[in-house]
């Protein structure tokens, strides 16, 4: 599934392609759902809608009008594609009075699309849950440190809980866990102050690193360009079980943690 520097790579591509500023005619949907029912009377709400800006929470883009912001999920195999011809899975269609048109297609339909007022956007049911964003100055050692404490769930776990910090995902955890050599399944209450800024560190710059390479492509990501990542090329720990550990020689080891598969150094991660 597309994580934070995925999502990211979405939204700037989006930006750049000149659909900011841009009226909605109309939207076109190819099918009565995704992962939930479209809501009721959508293209009518965003016809004549100016696209002002798109933003990222978490792993939702956010495309922001006068009025209402278009809410949108990738799942695990949706994307965003200019239109120029039809293709197996498109679902939604938005035009634009341009003549511009914007598709979505996800083959598994776990994706979501959805039209949220302005003034409720805090109050929405995809949001009003999630924690803080790894790239914000809320996110730091002090936070980390306090919201950890006395708590046994593994500190992978932990990080993947979208309720406490969005976006880092199974890949990006692994490798942050590795470079600030804090072992995956250690209770997050038992992470140091000196851990915590490790962490911070650390997943700052894998996300910021892994943003500029255009995110990480495992199978189906794509950006709306149609451009794979990259960022998969500089894995150090994440599918790589069984081969030596870049730090040290040692054999990378794996186990399922909070439903996913994880990685690391048992001799540098303690």
């Amino acid at each position: 599934m597309p994580e934070l520097p995925e999502v990211e790579n979405v939204k700037l591509s989006l930006s750049s392609q000149g659909y900011v500023g841009q009226q909605f005619s109309k939207i076109e949907l190819l099918r009565k759902d995704l992962r939930v029912p479209f809501p009721r009377g959508l293209s009518k709400r965003m016809a004549g809608e100016l696209l002002i800006a798109i933003h990222r929470r978490a792993k939702y883009l956010l495309f922001e009008t006068e009025h209402f912001y278009l809410l949108s999920h990738l799942g695990m195999t949706g994307s965003w594609r200019s239109f120029d011809q039809a293709l197996k899975h498109d679902h939604v269609i938005l035009h634009f009075t341009s003549g511009y048109r914007l598709v979505f297609n996800d083959p598994r339909r776990f994706g979501l699309l959805d039209v949220i007022a302005k003034e409720q956007l805090a109050k929405s049911r995809w949001l009003k849950h999630l924690g803080v964003e790894p790239l914000s100055a809320e996110f730091n050692s002090e936070y980390i440190f306090a919201k950890t404490r006395r708590l046994k769930v593994p500190i992978k776990g932990w990080l993947m809980d979208q309720r406490r910090v969005v976006g880092v995902g199974n890949i990006y955890a692994s490798e942050a866990l590795f470079a600030a050599k804090v072992k995956p399944t250690r209770p997050a209450g038992k992470i140091t102050r000196a851990e915590a800024d490790a962490l911070v560190v650390e997943i700052r710059r894998i996300l910021q690193e892994a943003i500029e390479a255009g995110g990480s492509t495992i199978r189906d990501y794509r950006n709306s360009h149609g451009a794979e990542g990259n960022f998969q090329k500089r894995f150090l720990v994440y599918d790589r079980a069984g081969e030596a550990c870049p730090r040290c020689g040692a054999r990378l080891r794996s186990k399922v943690i909070a439903g996913r598969n994880t990685f690391w150094c048992a001799h540098c991660q303690v």
